[in-house]
């Protein structure tokens, strides 16, 4: 990366400042690639690229990274406990070392992992600091301007000061909050509700409407001690009725089923953080917080976010006096901010880009029966249900009800990421080319992390081949994507750490054997059934690829392994040995045809697929 009239010191708190000496270079700085928004996409993308030996530039406005996770308060983490998926394992993994194992995140009732947003922000800027060869980041500046030029991208960040610096990139990445990048380039996009006669969603509104999902200023508490009274004064405008039915306590209707079943303590229980700590993100009469602020200017958001601050101070206020939670306040050792919360809000919709492709409720529920088989070009996982937050929402329409709506586990096709108009851009975050609906489940933070790692992995193979970002391969994204750990198919037959996990995921994303999902209680499941009996009627796949294999075994019925050596055999046109999967009469299991044709054949690499899933 080549920094002109640039000073930069990054250590453990990775704050980098620029200090330009003059404004006679056309460039203050040049690199390959540029990422606006140092949030958890963002922060993942920039790792990954570092890590394929690209010059990255990470510009933040915030002192912190992890957005979301960090930055926004949201550090439980919602879905994806059976499937580590590539960065989001890694990050996992990283925070159970420094807590001391995995029993230590495991400290409320909603999430598997979780952890002190200041922590999980100094792990970030440690692992940024362990590619520092190739990955830089400033902190405190925020982008004016971009332009699309003919070899890249011309863009303006200021900082806090209103000091200007000129930035050359070949690539960038769109890591905001909410798609500023996209939309000053020029990207089309999407913000509220779709007509459901539009998407084809039988569960969406039968109108459009500009509403997007309701936001919240979280608040980190600590818990002072038994004695203490950290009870705040009376905020202005306060109204205990505004959170009566948020869990039993005397002013709550008795009719809700939160109130019912939440007692106050197994309400704070949700987001118990360690150390003393809770995460205030309850999704019932709390500090949900409607407001579309997304097309707002800065200025105006800024106004918007001061009331949805104040609303999060009444309700830490009814905590405090209503239920008795005098001795928790906001934490004094997370946030160096004036108020003590987060820098900024959780942010739940954005504005989605038109894509590549669109993905959309009926392709998380019914993957292998679309016009276009997305399923084929997955590059991250979920199995988080979609969930929608407008419990704030406050106005006339008859919102469909989406709150935890049952889908199976899903794969997030790669065209979600690419503008459909504008070159050698990638989008992240939640503005990825989704459904409403579908970002009810796309927006979660495993999801988010590993939409940023393709992001890298994808700006990183086009700069190395030197080409356009729609003209890299979709196979070979997926290939890194899986040498990290990372899913490209949402099966929980075998765990990223198993011999046999590449050749399942590489199998299930070329069709040859197609999983099932299916929705068990909380748990959204797809299995590959990786060891039951392989039979005629699930090869259909297979012999779309090989149609000289047409005829050559009966399509009906239990499989041997004789009929595996022959399919594979005409396959290849030539003889193949199986006797070491057994005797020829033996019967063979989904998981081991699996394994032998991806051995022998490698169909995943050996048919390419376009940006739809087709085979090209």
């Amino acid at each position: 990366m080549k920094i002109r009239n640039k000073v930069f010191s990054l250590g453990f708190g990775a704050v980098i400042c620029g200090l330009l000496a003059s404004c006679s270079q056309h460039y203050d700085m040049e690199t390959e690639l540029l990422i606006i928004g140092g949030g958890a996409s963002g922060t993942a993308a920039g790792i990954q690229a570092a890590r394929m030996d690209v010059d990255a530039l990470i510009v933040e406005e915030s002192p912190w990274l992890g957005g979301m996770l960090t930055a926004a308060g949201v550090s439980c983490i919602d879905g994806n406990s059976r499937m580590p998926s590539g960065f989001f394992g890694e990050f996992r993994d990283s925070i159970a070392t420094l807590y001391g194992g995995y029993d230590k995140l495991m400290t409320n009732w909603v999430a598997a992992y979780s952890f002190e947003p200041s922590v999980g922000n100094a792990l970030f800027h440690r692992m940024v600091e362990r590619e520092s060869d190739h990955l830089k980041v400033i902190h405190g500046s925020r982008l004016v301007n971009i332009e699309k030029t003919s070899d890249g991208w011309d863009a303006v960040i200021a900082d806090n000061d209103g000091k200007e610096s000129r930035i050359k990139a070949k690539v960038v990445i769109d890591g905001t909050e909410f798609g500023d990048v996209a939309r000053m380039a020029g990207v089309g996009y999407d913000l509220g509700m779709e007509n459901g006669r539009l998407t084809g969603e039988d569960i969406a509104p039968d109108s459009a409407y500009n509403i997007v999902q309701d936001m919240t200023f979280v608040a980190i508490l600590k818990d002072y001690g038994p004695d203490a009274d950290r009870t705040i004064e009376c905020p202005e405008g306060y109204d205990p009725m505004l959170f009566a039915n948020t869990c039993q306590n005397s002013l709550a209707d008795p009719h809700p089923d939160t109130v019912k079943f939440h007692t106050p303590d197994y309400m704070m229980g949700y987001g118990k953080l360690q150390n003393g700590k809770y995460m205030i993100n309850w999704p019932f009469a709390a500090n949900d917080y409607y407001a579309n602020i997304v097309d707002m200017t800065r200025e105006q958001r800024d106004s918007v976010l001061a009331l949805a601050k104040a609303h999060t101070m009444k309700y830490l206020y009814f905590l405090q006096t209503q239920l008795g939670y005098k001795n928790l306040a906001l934490a004094d050792d997370e946030y160096p901010t004036d108020d003590l919360l987060p820098f900024i809000p959780y942010v739940r919709e954005s504005r989605r880009i038109h894509g590549k492709v669109r993905f959309n409720v009926n392709h998380v529920k019914h993957p292998f029966d679309q016009p276009d088989p997305l399923y084929r070009t997955g590059i991250a996982v979920g199995d988080y249900p979609v969930d929608h937050h407008h419990s704030s929402y406050n106005g006339p329409e008859n919102l469909p009800y989406l709150y935890f709506y049952k889908v199976p586990s899903y794969c997030l096709p790669l065209g979600t990421l690419i503008p459909d108009s504008v070159g050698n851009m990638i989008v992240t975050e939640k503005s990825i080319s989704v459904s409403n609906i579908a970002n009810g489940c796309t927006r979660e933070q495993p999801v988010v992390l590993q939409i940023g790692q393709a992001a890298g992995a994808l700006a990183a193979l086009a700069i190395k081949n030197d080409c356009e970002i729609a003209d890299v391969p979709v196979r070979d994204v997926q290939n890194v994507m899986l040498s990290t750990g990372g899913y490209i198919m949402p099966y929980l037959d075998v765990k990223n750490t198993d011999p046999a996990f590449a050749p399942y995921q590489r199998i299930g994303a070329t069709g040859i054997l197609k999983g099932e999902g299916k929705s068990v209680a909380w748990s959204n499941e797809t299995w590959l059934y990786a060891d039951s009996v392989l039979t005629g009627e699930a090869i259909d796949g297979f012999y779309e690829l090989y149609p000289q294999t047409d005829g050559v075994v009966a399509k009906s019925g239990k499989l041997t392994v004789g009929d595996a050596a022959a399919l594979i055999s005409a396959a290849a046109d030539k003889a193949v040995d199986l006797s070491a999967e057994g005797d020829a009469d033996a019967a063979i299991t989904r998981g081991r045809f699996a394994v032998v044709v991806d051995s022998i054949l490698d169909p995943f690499n050996a048919f390419p697929v376009d940006i739809n899933g087709n085979f090209r």
